[in-house]
């Protein structure tokens, strides 16, 4: 067993570019759950706006009709930077364009509506009419986007190590950017959560009826709440693309939402660091059984008969499952969460 190498792996995986997009997704989810009480499943939809409008701007451009005088600005590959801040009003477009028919519903309702909407626009993705008319990539997706920010990169070229995980310098700019928006929206969270704004956000994730009985209009809070966490979910998909260097319609499946809602769960809803330990945690268990469980099986330290180095993989996560369910029966409220801020109102 190479313990240098799984430790290292461990480590890299646990602040790498998967791990920054998830805790980024989850800093969303934690605003729209943690302290609205809006029971949000597809926030897979979000990330996968940052991602693609990211991807379609910068690398190739939407084919806009022509107005016979050449190519429009639409038309041609925008600047990384324009291209990230068009990212904000698509996001915003998402919320509002979800929110405003389904806001209204409360709890499951809610949930079952927003991960239909979270699979259709993944389906829409992978339309060849879609594609024709959007460059989207189809199922394929998309690749050769990410030469703006690596025209800025000042390690574009270099290796790195972290003790004995290799990683280029595209990764290493990409973390580091990525644990910036992490910091930076964070610290916005925690303001706006001491604000007179998000006190009214705590009352109406505690009892909806009692706020709006107050003169506040239930349904405007809900909506920025829907916005705000939509954003930094969106700003999480376009990291994970970046950092890949290409946007799938199956990275943005249900199981983006589900792994966001997981680390929201672990770490505490409803406080600033629950998403980012929460997925620190979630991520050094993933990296950790997957190389751990890789080395077993090719030194045969594992049964034949039980685990083979074609199925070791799906193990990892029946161990993140196990410690989750054991997590949820002992600490409902997550490792930094209160049990007295989870009585939602879910009527």
């Amino acid at each position: 067993m190479n313990w240098p190498l799984i430790i290292s792996n461990t480590l890299f995986t646990a602040i790498g570019v998967q791990a920054i997009a998830f805790i980024l997704a989850a800093i969303g989810v934690n605003m729209h759950f943690g302290y609205t009480g809006l029971l949000n499943f597809g926030q897979a939809a979000f990330a996968a706006i940052g991602a693609y409008t990211f991807a379609i701007l910068a690398g190739t451009g939407i084919p806009w009709p022509g107005s016979g005088d050449g190519p429009g600005f639409f038309e041609n590959p925008w600047p990384w930077w324009a291209a990230a801040l068009a990212v904000l009003p698509m996001a915003t477009f998402l919320a509002l364009l979800l929110g405003v028919p389904t806001l209204r519903l409360r709890a499951d309702y809610l949930a079952i509506v927003t991960i239909a909407a979270a699979e259709i626009l993944r389906q829409a993705l992978i339309a060849p009419k879609l594609d024709e008319r959007f460059n989207t990539g189809g199922a394929d997706g998309l690749q050769g986007f990410s030469s703006g920010i690596e025209g800025i990169n000042p390690w574009n070229g270099q290796e790195f190590r972290l003790w004995k995980q290799p990683f280029d310098g595209h990764q290493a700019f990409v973390i580091l950017v990525g644990w910036i928006l992490i910091a930076v929206c964070s610290a916005l969270v925690w303001l706006l959560m001491r604000s007179p704004w998000g006190r009214v956000l705590k009352s109406i994730r505690e009892d909806e009826d009692a706020a709006r009985s107050l003169g506040k209009n239930v349904f405007a809070y809900k909506m920025q709440s829907l916005v705000i966490g939509g954003i930094v979910g969106a700003l999480g998909g376009m990291v994970f693309a970046i950092g890949g260097r290409a946007a799938a319609p199956n990275d943005y499946s249900t199981a983006f939402t589900f792994f966001a809602w997981t680390l929201l769960i672990l770490g505490g809803a409803g406080r600033i660091k629950g998403p980012i330990v929460g997925g620190l945690i979630f991520w050094l268990i993933i990296g950790f059984t997957e190389v751990f469980l890789s080395q077993a099986t090719r030194n045969a330290l594992l049964p034949g008969w039980r685990v083979n180095e074609n199925n070791f993989g799906l193990l990892r996560f029946m161990f993140v499952g196990l410690g989750l369910a054991a997590l949820v029966v002992f600490r409902p409220q997550g490792i930094f969460g209160d049990r007295r801020e989870q009585a939602f109102d879910v009527r």
